[in-house]
């Protein structure tokens, strides 16, 4: 009967997990010939130590568990430099759970997963000590200094659930990226704060100037009034940008859903305009039009006009992606994609771990690509200032 495909897929796995079972085990066995000196029953000038026993060890590998003998030495101990003293699993496995937990593979599912791929079936607990290595990311990302101006400074806050005080609590995770005189992005902070207030703020502005934040020219960020007051006495001379988007859904509350679409295209023309001068001109007509029907519309987008304005100060070729915090909106997106498959965290430091890992990753991409061409920054400001 000749074989089946199965038959020939579980021949060539237990083949290659032969080979790498047996290669590990010449490894182990050239280590113990070092520590001694000599070969087995070899008699020799050079012998420094005797063998002593031998204990079995299980590790899992990318081709499955496999089981070997680490033998000892009586006055040197086990031969265990190839493969760690105290490693069950190879480096690229613990790799491998790190990067499917920040990818969205819940602890509780990792041993499914782990089974299928490796017929190893790991633990949640397991998966909690492998993923702690997250937190030199964390720490990195904390103390990393800014060596170099930041131009633009954006600042936004998503909320996730976390245990904290034996209670799962709403929490806010505070972002803060910005661009610098190469023009590429670079993620600078992640904090877990009780609340998106004027502490939590201060304190990650605060981190951030300590750690060489300087040169900022505008921050964007939403009209949240604790962040408006922490990034004015963090950052003085910077001017404030008020993002177009969030004033817009602002301003859209305020108005009836079977009307909303009309005057969305109106405030497109005011908050977008070509010039600051134009989109004066279009908020006299939008007030003009709508203030008597939608007042409180209307005066919504007047107190937040100014502050949402600031944009035209700038070279034009800059305006739209300096006008909204669309940039950390998405980051957010994905930040949101994956902690709902999380639910609440055990802890905030849980929480930030993994926040900070999935903003990582997310953002990889950003030292490929320019964001902002920044030769234009300064005969553009010079000239609007």
């Amino acid at each position: 009967m000749l074989p089946t495909q199965e038959d020939f897929q579980l021949d060539l796995t237990a083949r290659v997990r032969q080979a790498v079972q047996t290669t590990i085990q010449v490894v182990l066995d050239e280590e113990l010939e070092r520590l001694v000196g000599a070969g087995a029953y070899e008699r020799s000038d050079e012998r420094v130590d005797v063998r002593n026993g031998s204990y079995r060890r299980s590790i899992v590998t990318t081709a499955g568990e496999v089981d070997v003998r680490v033998g000892r030495t009586r006055a040197g101990g086990a031969a265990t430099r190839p493969v760690g003293r105290y490693i069950r699993r190879r480096p690229e496995i613990d790799d491998a759970i790190a990067e499917s937990y920040v990818r969205g593979v819940s602890t509780r599912d990792m041993g499914s997963v782990t089974e299928a791929l490796l017929g190893k079936r790991v633990g949640r607990s397991t998966v909690s000590r492998v993923t702690r290595r997250l937190d030199d990311e964390v720490e990195a990302l904390r103390t990393e200094p800014i060596t170099e101006p930041i131009v633009y400074l954006y600042l936004d806050a998503t909320f996730i659930d976390a245990r904290w005080a034996r209670t799962v609590e709403n929490v806010s995770a505070l972002v803060a990226y910005g661009v610098g005189p190469d023009g590429h992005r670079r993620l600078l902070a992640v904090h877990i704060g009780t609340q998106e207030s004027e502490a939590s703020w201060a304190g990650l502005l605060a981190e951030l100037v300590e750690r060489g934040l300087s040169g900022v020219r505008m921050v964007i960020a939403d009209d949240h009034a604790g962040l408006r007051a922490a990034a004015r006495k963090a950052l003085p001379e910077a001017r404030q940008q008020r993002c177009t988007v969030h004033l817009m859904r602002n301003v859209m509350s305020n108005v009836p859903r079977r009307h909303q679409r009309r005057l969305a295209r109106e405030l497109v023309a005011v908050l977008h305009a070509d010039s600051l001068d134009a989109a004066k001109k279009a908020l006299r007509s939008f007030r003009d039009r709508f203030g008597g029907q939608f007042a409180e519309a209307v005066e919504c987008l007047e107190r937040g006009f100014d502050a949402a304005t600031q944009y035209f100060a700038f070279p034009e070729a800059h305006r739209m992606r300096i006008r909204s915090t669309n940039g950390l909106e998405r980051l957010h997106g994905e930040i949101k994609r994956r902690t709902r498959a999380v639910g609440a965290f055990p802890d905030r430091a849980s929480a930030l771990r993994l926040i900070t890992a999935v903003a990582l990753q997310a953002v990889s991409v950003w030292r490929d690509r320019i964001y902002l061409d920044m030769t234009l920054l300064a005969d553009g400001y010079a000239a609007a200032a």
